[in-house]
């Protein structure tokens, strides 16, 4: 690796781990468990996957997609029975890997990852905020001002140092210089220590203390399933995003395995489980991490913040992370999105703003879901729209259908309303030269249509069927 590259990812890797203290924190606190499981999550789910992944500069661990997903089981069954869902949700993904079914994120239209974009990034916004409160109750006077004037202060910087020197990551100046200056001023705002002390040991191996029975596995395995689904829901869409940012491609069935595998191993280390990381990705990235390294330097500096340097990481003021984390929510947001509404068609307007609304108010999987059925069904309405038949007369007494299309479910009716058994000739020829057969409700509308013409008398005759549809009418036992 040359020179220049390696110091990229360390100093990007460096910058990421800041980021992803307070995150794991806050996360784990959501989850009612104890920071440091987040953090050892972190540290675990970061390195494995940065070294094994399919996806180099994409940065997992301790998300808190996942963490909603797992709040009730750990209140009603508490934290073993969770180190058990995650050790199940790691199975869960590396099965989804290794059969091979990453590809799967195919079929998540451009406008619905959009709206995933634009709703995390309000997301992480909105996450912000909370470090406005002391308690319940919102800052007010001279400690709201002074947190205002440092998170301005840190995104000016973060804005304006790229212009002067990329020599160095502008996040990680923006947070040490903020630091040092709240330091040596003695100002009084809030910091990382005030959210949690960090300090701890090495993670210990050991089998989650649970009942290894099925009656165990019947309360853990639906938040296993629905925590593996949407980690790997949220890291391929992250695969995606950094595909595009890097210009270059992962490998997605490569990076389920390794997720699975890591988060099996954070689970057997008390460690909470985790995904991709829209947020720390965005800011690892644009940092200029680009390789292995950076991800498995940013989950290293969490490990050596827990054993060593905690004393100096709780000294961090919050207002300097909340104001880097603006600054991605800012970067992350799609803004193009907004400019191409009045262009792109309207099923796709609203299936990026019914994603975005539905990721800020619910979950990511449900506002992937709903995305991907928007765009089914108006992918469906518009193929149904245009089938349609070209008819003349065969010269033989006869008429002859042409029809041009798919015919599936949606389009069967306009299908049938093509014909009319009751003023045609004796004799009809259908050519499918033209007609695609896709499933078993173009199949009984073929047989609707003969059963029409049998009873009105009259012989319909279908000709230039593709193979594929004469096996679809094998299959079904037609004759064609």
């Amino acid at each position: 690796m040359k020179p220049a590259r390696l110091r990229a990812d360390v100093l990007a890797g460096l910058t990421t781990s800041f980021a992803l203290v307070p995150e794991c924190i806050a996360f784990a606190l959501v989850a009612h468990l104890n920071p440091l499981m987040g953090l050892y999550g972190a540290f675990i789910i970061c390195t494995l996957t940065a070294l094994f992944g399919g996806r180099p500069g994409m940065i997992s661990g301790a998300a808190g997609s996942m963490a909603v997903v797992i709040v009730a089981l750990v209140v009603q069954h508490g934290v073993q029975y969770l180190l058990a869902t995650v050790l199940l949700g790691g199975v869960v993904m590396i099965l989804f890997g290794v059969l091979r079914l990453g590809k799967l994120v195919r079929l998540v239209p451009y406008p619905v990852m959009l709206g995933f974009v634009n709703g995390l990034a309000i997301v992480i916004a909105l996450a912000q905020l909370e470090h406005f409160k002391q308690g319940d109750h919102w800052l007010s006077g001279a400690p709201l001002y002074l947190m205002i004037g440092l998170v301005a202060l840190t995104m000016l910087v973060v804005y304006v140092l790229p212009k002067l020197t990329r020599a160095v990551p502008p996040a990680l100046v923006a947070i040490l210089g903020v630091g040092l200056l709240v330091y040596l001023l003695g100002l009084p705002t809030r910091t990382l220590g005030d959210m949690a002390h960090i300090a701890g040991g090495l993670p210990e191996l050991a089998l989650p203390s649970v009942p290894w029975n099925l009656e165990t596995l019947q309360i853990i395995a639906p938040y296993a399933v629905l925590m593996a689904m949407v980690g790997l829901l949220e890291t391929l869409l992250t695969l995606n995003l950094t595909d595009e940012i890097t210009e270059s491609r992962g490998f997605p069935d490569r990076e389920c395995v390794a997720l699975g595998a890591a988060n099996m191993v954070s689970g057997l280390c008390g460690g909470m489980g985790g995904c991709a990381m829209i947020g720390q990705t965005v800011i690892n990235l644009s940092s200029n991490g680009r390789g292995r390294l950076s991800g498995v330097v940013a989950g290293v500096m969490i490990l050596l913040f827990v054993l060593f340097l905690s004393p100096l990481i709780e000294r961090i003021p919050l207002a300097a992370l909340v104001g880097v984390m603006f600054v991605v929510a800012q970067q992350t947001f799609a803004w193009a999105s907004l400019r191409v509404l009045h262009k792109v068609p309207v099923s796709d307007v609203l299936a990026i703003i019914a994603v975005t609304v539905v990721t800020v108010f619910t979950d990511l999987a449900m506002a992937v879901l709903f995305g991907i059925v928007i765009a089914a069904v108006n992918f469906a309405w518009q193929h149904a729209r245009e089938l349609y038949a070209d008819s003349y007369e065969d010269g033989e007494g006869g008429k002859r259908y042409q029809v041009h299309g798919t015919l599936f479910f949606a389009s069967v009716t306009p299908f049938l309303n093509q014909f009319d058994a009751a003023g045609d000739p004796a004799k009809v020829t259908l050519d499918c030269q033209h007609l695609s057969f896709v499933d078993y409700s173009a199949i009984a509308a073929l047989k609707t249509l003969r059963e029409r013409y049998a009873k009105a008398g009259k012989q319909l005759r279908v000709v230039h069927l593709s193979e594929r549809c004469k096996k679809l009418l094998k299959r079904a036992g037609e004759q064609h």
